[in-house]
């Protein structure tokens, strides 16, 4: 029996979660990247982590993040190549309890969460 799935922990959603291409040679088809590649793909390319990094960001291990990101390229690459839409959801995922106080949304501001939590927490 294989064990349950980790839930990831991400900072918070994305706030468009379809992306399309427009003109000629579009198909119909449709590319699903979950929550958790798009934090992995949020965390190392766009906030410059290494896995490592964003491994314990997420809460899981480095191995996982790098399947989560090698995933997401691939699937990021089908869209823009086979001209297929993108759509960003589902994935065993928990989304930051305190991403709402976060100074920098959208960023991982776990860190900045912390220095600004209530006392207490």
């Amino acid at each position: 029996m294989p064990r349950p799935k980790k839930c990831r922990r991400v900072c918070g959603l994305p706030a468009c979660r379809e992306f399309a291409p427009r003109g000629m040679g579009c198909t119909d088809e449709a590319v699903t990247l979950g929550l958790d590649e798009y934090e992995a793909i949020r965390l190392i390319d766009l906030e410059g982590m290494q896995q490592e990094q964003a491994a314990a960001q997420m809460g899981v291990a480095r191995t996982t993040v790098q399947a989560m990101y090698n995933a997401a390229r691939r699937k990021l690459a089908d869209c823009i190549v086979n001209s297929k839409a993108l759509r960003i959801e589902g994935g065993d995922v928990q989304v930051c309890e305190r991403h709402a106080a976060c100074p920098r949304r959208g960023c991982c501001g776990r860190h900045a969460c912390e220095k600004n939590a209530p006392e207490g927490k």
